[in-house]
């Protein structure tokens, strides 16, 4: 039985130890704090040797694994790219960083995973979809690619069943306008919903539902209201996970401002399909400001499993 949740996320730092893969861990969803003395629980020592954007999934088979972003701005920004986004979104890394563990707490060697081939720019923000009915993984991140000459980023996805291997990246949606990055999935009541970033008109986050899980997607208006009310163009990121009274959290990570204070702030709604998330600050509380990361369900067991592991 779920019973708690672990936050899986990396630290708005300008030094490559921010740029690694953190745990917070709370009982409720609400109150979270930090693990290991808020230091790091796994460094990417390959690739980049920076690692962003967290995704982890439990298995079927109880097999746990971190997916994530192959790219540090402490590293690499003002060297390799010159201090330029689009250099990263033309040349960065073609490859995630891959986890896996059977426990939480005793992890693998990482991993690059490369799904990209040279029709695509550096792969960003992996997620995974369990795709119960072909019992199937669906990572889906976003990148520039060739078909539209590295334009406006969209975002590809890939199956698999054992994380070794993986079909060729196929396209999952695109936006007529604009770029579309950070992509979450999600089910409820037998239908699919995605959480998207625009990165113009509008500038911010985008919920759709669709009927089947790759198929046409129709924008939900009612939380496009509510996003109205936000600064536009400063939260990306977007994860949602169930509260234990059934209600859906979505974290947005906010990036308004330079340094540490960024991070993610939460809103609550009863339903997916309804739409209505309202920023719920004050029911929140954090150690520090968490960035761009997923939240998992764990059992009360595995919450004091990694307590004790890292204390």
């Amino acid at each position: 039985m779920n019973s708690a949740y672990l936050f899986v996320h990396f630290r708005e730092k300008e030094t490559p130890d921010g740029e690694q893969v953190y745990f917070g861990l709370s009982r409720d969803g609400f109150n979270w704090e930090q693990v290991n003395g808020g230091e790091p629980v796994l460094r990417s020592n390959k690739g980049e040797k920076g690692v962003r954007d967290h995704t982890i999934v439990r298995t079927a088979s109880g097999t746990f694994y971190i997916l994530s972003t192959d790219l540090s701005l402490a590293n690499s920004f003002n060297t390799r790219y010159e201090g330029k986004w689009a250099n990263i979104a033309r040349s960065g890394s073609k490859h995630l960083v891959l986890w896996e563990s059977e426990d939480l707490v005793n992890w693998s060697e990482e991993r690059l995973v490369g799904l990209g081939d040279e029709d695509f720019g550096c792969l960003w923000a992996p997620e995974v979809f369990h795709d119960a009915g072909r019992d199937e993984y669906v990572i889906h991140f976003s990148a520039a690619h060739a078909s539209n000459h590295f334009g406006d980023k969209a975002i590809f996805y890939t199956r698999t069943r054992d994380f070794i291997s993986f079909d060729k990246p196929q396209l999952l949606c695109r936006k007529d306008g604009s770029g579309i990055i950070d992509s979450a999935l999600y089910e409820e009541g037998g239908r699919y919903y995605r959480f998207l970033k625009s990165e113009a008109d509008p500038a911010g986050i985008l919920l759709q539902h669709g009927e089947t899980l790759t198929g046409a997607y129709t924008e939900n208006m009612r939380f496009a209201a509510e996003m109205a009310k936000l600064t536009p163009g400063a939260y990306e990121g977007p994860t949602a996970f169930k509260l234990p009274d059934g209600k859906w959290c979505l974290m947005l990570d906010y990036y308004g401002v330079r340094g540490e204070g960024q991070g993610y702030v939460p809103f609550v709604a009863d339903t997916l399909r309804g739409g209505r998330f309202v920023r719920s600050d004050g029911q929140f509380s954090f150690p520090y400001r968490f960035k761009h990361g997923t939240v998992l369900a764990i059992t009360a067991d595995e919450y004091e499993r990694i307590r004790r592991h890292f204390s």
